[in-house]
């Protein structure tokens, strides 16, 4: 069930859309702030308040990489996996990425502080290779200023 917190920013939404169905992503945005995931239940939830099906929430969920249909990590890692991250060194950080913490890629680290996923794209192409830890961005990235990042986020 929606709490009443959650409910209510997804209503104050409402406004800014031409129906409650073009709220679906920023619905589940709402709620995966909240509980740091989108569980079936709470699809369900959702579609009640916007008159929409599980699976039609499903399929948007599982189109927008934003939206977490499992639980993950305390903070997210995206690594930029762009041509232009690639050349400038992102195998590189993603091989220290997983050998520094202890996981692969799409997968959440045992204590479960990090979940370390691949991106298309960061969008700072003039700073590869990049990642992201939940909203920062880290620019220029070399595995020797990796763990000091890292070691930022508790």
């Amino acid at each position: 069930m929606l709490s009443e917190e959650e409910r209510r920013e997804i209503e104050a939404e409402f406004s800014h859309y031409p129906t409650r169905e073009a709220l679906s992503i920023d619905a589940m945005k709402i709620v995966q702030k909240h509980r740091g995931w989108v569980s079936d239940e709470a699809l369900d939830d959702i579609g009640a308040l916007l008159g929409l099906s599980r699976s039609d929430l499903d399929g948007v969920a599982t189109f927008y990489n934003l939206i977490f249909r499992k639980p993950v990590g305390k903070h997210v890692i995206y690594v930029c996996d762009s041509v232009s991250c690639w050349i400038m060194g992102g195998p590189r950080l993603g091989d220290h990425l997983t050998a520094r913490l202890g996981t692969r890629f799409g997968e959440t680290t045992a204590g479960g502080r990090f979940t370390l996923l691949p991106i298309v794209c960061l969008g700072a192409c003039d700073h590869a290779p990049v990642m992201m830890i939940d909203d920062d961005l880290h620019r220029d990235m070399a595995p020797a200023t990796t763990d000091a990042i890292l070691d930022q986020y508790q």
